[in-house]
């Protein structure tokens, strides 16, 4: 950051000391006591009679105030008679879609480190974590699932972002170094991936604040104000800026994002009871008793998002890892905050510009298979195509999509479905399906209803339904999957809904080829053939 030139000092402390008599920019060994490394200014103002401010500081004002905190700091103002430098009490408003931040704003997100806890094995989404972590699985199309909450971080300006992995991560730290490398490091910001390393310990990650706590030594030393801790294997759109906001308003030493959810489906999350002011009064680990949670039909549920004061975390969690328990956030560390210090609720409010508030834990195949699917209707509740919320990931280099022949015995054709770059569809028909990038579709296929991931190859007459193809997975010709649910069940792994998933170690059923359909691959082929 360019410091203020000597001319310019004097006009920073004057909006500094402008600020510090509004809302106590420093906390001094009395109120209102200047800092003695500056006292020497010749027309600084006197602590006796301070400057009545006229109206309200500019922006410009603000930011300089701000390079002097910063750099009473760097001299050693947090030490000895200067005092203890805190925030300052006056935010700028978030901005809305297409605003531009207050500059003041751009400090808190600035000074505000991200660790986005991604090493989940994901067991009830085996077999298709079954060679990767949870975040690392492909949704969408193009998408990972870790995508999606780093592409809140971006829009949202946050740019110091830690990424904490463990099981199966190769995948992930390749996907993240070629698709995530989109800040400066010479600016001091970073998308930067931390692997177990056993620092404090035998043991690898043992719970959600055992991650963080192993990975103190990676955030404190970048100084940060407050620490978000996130969760990469959700779908959603939210500005954290508008939680960083809540959780420094109310004055509060942790806050949490939670939604609304119906009370029968309380049993698969963490349950938080709030007064009337958002205060977080009692908090429960998915309760299999749901008599205690009042009378409502909806309860709030965590959505596994933090906001931390730094050194707030810092002592909960030494706290916590010099006992045993599972050193979860949900379990553990909230319920040792909630007694005795301010810990509130931030309301989710949804980016995105669907129906209603869209916020996926796609821990099981059906979910992972709904959410799929519902992107590809007309209007569907989750909408990657919002420029004024971009999704980001890493795609290889690839052509666009082609579909090939129009023949009317053959015809490449696909409707309500998402077709990735460097598809070719050649003489087959899809519907309401989604395909990722370079798979290939050979003639007289059907496909509906499917998840086809990178990659996948269909030979001819293969036909696809309610139907989850791993990465690079190759169907046979005439492969049937999906229509008889014995062969599906003793070749596949199927949920509880029915739907089947396929991967590479599979051997699909083959089912009976129609006569008609084979002659008229003779007849096309003859044609091709030129004979």
């Amino acid at each position: 950051m360019a410091w203020p030139r000597s001319s310019r000092i004097v006009p920073a402390i004057r909006a500094c000391w402008r600020l510090a008599t509004w809302g106590t920019a420093w906390r001094g060994e009395a109120a209102g006591a200047w800092p003695t490394g500056w006292a020497a200014a010749s027309d600084a103002p006197s602590p006796e009679s301070p400057i009545t401010p006229k109206g309200p500081a500019s922006a410009a004002a603000k930011i300089r105030c701000h390079r002097v905190i910063t750099h009473l700091r760097g001299r050693g103002a947090e030490r000895g008679e200067t005092g203890t430098f805190r925030q300052l009490n006056i935010l700028g408003d978030p901005p809305a879609p297409g605003q531009k931040p207050d500059k003041l704003w751009l400090v808190y997100l600035d000074e505000a480190v991200v660790i986005v806890l991604a090493g989940g094995v994901g067991e009830r989404l085996s077999p298709l974590t079954r060679e990767r972590a949870k975040p690392a699985v492909y949704f969408g199309g193009p998408y990972r699932i870790i995508d999606f909450t780093l592409s809140n971080c971006i829009n949202s300006g946050l740019r110091r972002v830690f990424i904490a992995t463990q099981y199966k991560s190769l995948s992930l730290h390749r996907h993240i170094r070629l698709g995530w490398n989109v800040v400066s490091d010479e600016l001091g910001k970073f998308i930067e991936v931390l692997a177990p390393q056993k620092r404090v310990g035998e043991h690898w990650y043992q719970g959600t604040a055992d991650a963080v706590y192993q990975n103190l030594y990676s955030i404190l030393p970048e100084q940060p104000r407050h620490v978000i801790v996130l969760s990469g294997d959700h779908v959603y759109k939210m500005d954290y800026g508008k939680l960083l906001r809540t959780h420094i308003e109310r004055g509060a030493v942790a806050t949490l994002g939670v939604i609304e959810i119906p009370r029968d489906e309380a049993g698969r999350f963490g349950v938080v009871r709030v007064d009337e002011r958002d205060r977080v009064v009692g908090f429960l680990e998915k309760p299999k008793d749901t008599s205690g949670l009042g009378a409502d039909d909806h309860v709030l549920a965590s959505m596994g998002i933090y906001v931390f004061e730094t050194e707030t975390l810092k002592r909960v969690l030494e706290e916590d890892a010099a006992r045993e328990t599972a050193h979860d956030f949900g379990r553990d560390i909230l319920p040792l905050l909630i007694n005795d210090a301010p810990v509130y609720a931030h309301r989710f409010h949804d980016e995105n510009k669907g129906r209603a508030q869209y916020w996926r834990d796609i821990g099981t195949l059906d979910a992972y298979y709904e959410a799929n699917m519902d992107l590809c209707q007309v209007n569907p509740q989750f909408n990657l195509y919002d420029p004024e919320w971009p999704l980001r990931t890493h795609q290889p280099q690839a052509p666009p999509a082609k579909f090939v022949f129009a023949d009317a015995r053959r015809r490449g054709t696909a409707v309500d479905s998402i077709i990735s770059a460097g598809c070719i569809i050649s003489g087959s028909f899809i519907a309401g399906s989604v395909l990722g990038p370079n798979v290939r579709v050979h003639s007289f296929c059907q496909i509906e209803n499917s998840i086809l991931m990178p990659g996948v190859r269909v030979g001819r007459h293969a036909r696809l339904r309610n139907a989850i193809i791993d990465r690079d997975v190759f169907v046979p010709r005439g492969a049937w999957i999906g229509f008889d649910p014995a062969e599906d069940a003793h070749r596949h792994t199927v949920s509880e809904r029915g739907v089947v998933v396929v991967t590479s170690d599979d051997q699909p059923y083959i089912g009976p080829f129609d006569d008609e359909a084979l002659r008229l691959e003779a007849d096309v082929d003859r044609v091709v053939a030129g004979t």
